[in-house]
């Protein structure tokens, strides 16, 4: 027994606190930091990304470049450089050497980043496999210098450590430049940087990215807007979203005197003729205090706020992107013969406001005979990874697109000559992993992509099937014209016509005559139309 004891003793001696960044350095896969060359991606993305995160907030339109060095032997230099409205001096250590550090986390509202993590995740995999400080310099006016950071993050306190601070002479105005040395591997391709660029440019038309690859080739994504996105509002939760566990939490912590008080000051869509309704509905006084409430007042709260009809929440917090802007983006990158975008109507999920939008870009350079390119984002992002994870691949593959003038095998991706492009935009994206690479299956966010892909494969099969029709009278017509001179020969030996030129020309114009009554009339077939219409119909029926 005496031993057994002292076992106990020496297992809790060696027992002790894991730090957030010791965990994360451990654990790096979870970031987006599994292999060099997704390392490198992953990089650059939650820097661009908090660029034009930075910038949007400040109302100014985005210019960020992008330059990455190869210095030989698997390891780069990424500099990201933009024209936001800089970061306060003592916010600059925290912000690139703390994990989950952040404003958004708490705040319900859409942005591209929410957890905290991934420029200071950057920072970390650089200092890990190189052991070289990451370099920042910031300035927030024209008036004042800028403020040079050399920064580590000591990573079983999770703190920053400065090895170098400075204020220095910049000639920009506002912005941030953050440089750091890691490991990495370029390659070209689907889940490259050059890829995560260009679709960041397709679905942000109002940025400028500049762009510098290991070759030394430079790239310039021109914008194609001067309209800066609507910036998003903050919002309350709302109350169908909060499960018990979170609600005892927000309860203790509010300064609310009284139940009734704290249902219409926290969240969303709740005044006091609805909160009279749920303390009804959960058989509590509304004068309760907050204080007093046990846990099975509290389930019996979420009971309630479950039997109570609230409106859904607003969607001021989102910013959806529009179907022109979508497609000026499509038209400025995707070199494609026909272009089409739609936006679904707000929905909720865990009351969670979300919008679902499409795009399509049919014809050009992608091969007909191969499945189509899938572009999937969320908040502006572009998500290259964990394709067969996430929500929109299912919706996609789910779909029967041989209506719509598609190829497919049963569960795949269709096949033909497009790149369709699927962004959801919320307050709380509800990612499969902390690196955000792919949507969790919600079954309310599978109907909307659903509905959406279905909506954009009627306007996309309306214009293959012109298409189809105008080849086949093509076909048509070029047997007709072959035989026209015999046609005129054969008449003047019936009818004795001397001149069979102008027999001929006369033919000719009868045809063309008839080709104009069909652009008219017969390429937009509205039988074919009301059949795709009818098509759609059946479909959302279907999903009801």
């Amino acid at each position: 027994m005496a031993e057994l004891k002292t076992k106990a003793h020496e297992m809790a001696a060696k027992q002790r606190e894991i730090g957030v960044a010791e965990f994360f350095a451990r654990n790096r896969h979870l970031l987006g930091f599994d292999n060099k060359r997704k390392a490198l991606m992953t990089a650059v993305k939650e820097a661009v990304d908090n660029s034009l995160d930075a910038c949007e907030e400040a109302d100014i339109l985005p210019e960020v470049i992008v330059d990455i060095v190869d210095l030989q032997n698997d390891r780069f230099r990424v500099i990201i450089e933009d024209n936001g409205p800089g970061i306060v001096k003592k916010q600059i250590p925290n912000i690139f050497a703390k994990l989950l550090y952040g404003s958004k986390f708490f705040n319900y509202a859409q942005s591209r980043g929410q957890q905290g993590l991934g420029i200071s995740a950057a920072v970390m995999y650089g200092q890990l496999t190189t052991g070289k400080a990451a370099k920042i310099i910031s300035k927030i006016h024209p008036n004042e210098p800028a403020h040079y950071y050399e920064l580590h993050i000591d990573t079983q306190q999770n703190r920053p450590e400065i090895l170098k601070e400075e204020t220095r002479e910049w000639k920009k105005d506002h912005g941030t430049r953050v440089e750091i040395e890691l490991d990495g591997n370029y390659a070209q391709g689907n889940q490259s940087v050059d890829e995560y660029l260009k679709e960041t440019a397709i679905v942000n038309p109002h940025v400028t990215i500049i762009y510098t690859n290991p070759k030394a080739e430079q790239f310039v994504f021109a914008r194609a807007s001067e309209e800066k996105p609507k910036k998003p509002v903050e919002i309350k939760p709302h109350p169908y979203g909060v499960e018990l566990g979170v609600m005892q939490t927000m309860l203790k912590q509010t300064d609310a005197r009284t139940l009734n008080s704290f249902l219409i000051n926290s969240f969303e869509r709740i005044g006091a003729n609805t909160a009279k309704q749920i303390c009804e509905n959960a058989a509590l006084l509304p004068e309760t205090k907050p204080d007093d409430m046990s846990r099975e007042m509290v389930e019996k709260l979420v009971d309630g706020i479950k039997k109570t009809k609230i409106m859904a929440p607003p969607t001021d917090c989102i910013s959806p992107l529009g179907t022109e802007l979508l497609e000026k983006g499509l038209r400025k990158e995707i070199n494609a013969e026909f272009y089409a975008a739609a936006t679904r109507s707000p929905e909720v999920y865990r009351g969670n406001p979300f919008i679902i939008e499409v795009g399509v870009a049919y014809g050009g350079q992608q091969p007909a005979e191969e499945p189509i390119r899938l572009m999937r984002y969320a908040n502006r992002v572009p998500l290259l990874y964990q394709q067969g994870a996430c929500v929109v691949t299912k919706a996609v593959t789910n779909a029967n697109w041989k209506p719509y003038g598609l190829q497919q095998s049963k569960g795949g991706l269709p096949i033909g000559p497009a790149t369709l492009v699927v962004s959801i935009a919320s307050v709380w994206v509800p990612f499969t992993s902390e690196s955000k690479e792919a949507v969790a299956h919600y079954p309310e966010i599978l109907k909307e992509v659903t509905l959406a892909l279905q909506e954009i494969g009627r306007k996309l099969g309306a214009y293959i099937g012109k298409k189809h029709r105008i080849l086949a009278e093509g076909k048509k017509r070029d047997y007709i014209q072959r035989y026209i001179p015999h046609v005129a020969e054969a008449l003047k030996e019936l009818i004795g016509i001397k001149d069979t030129k102008k027999v001929e020309d006369l033919l000719y114009e009868i045809l063309e005559h008839t080709r104009g009554e069909l652009e008219e009339i017969g390429i937009d077939n509205p039988e074919y139309d009301e059949e795709l219409a009818k098509i759609g119909k059946d479909e959302e029926e279907k999903d009801e």
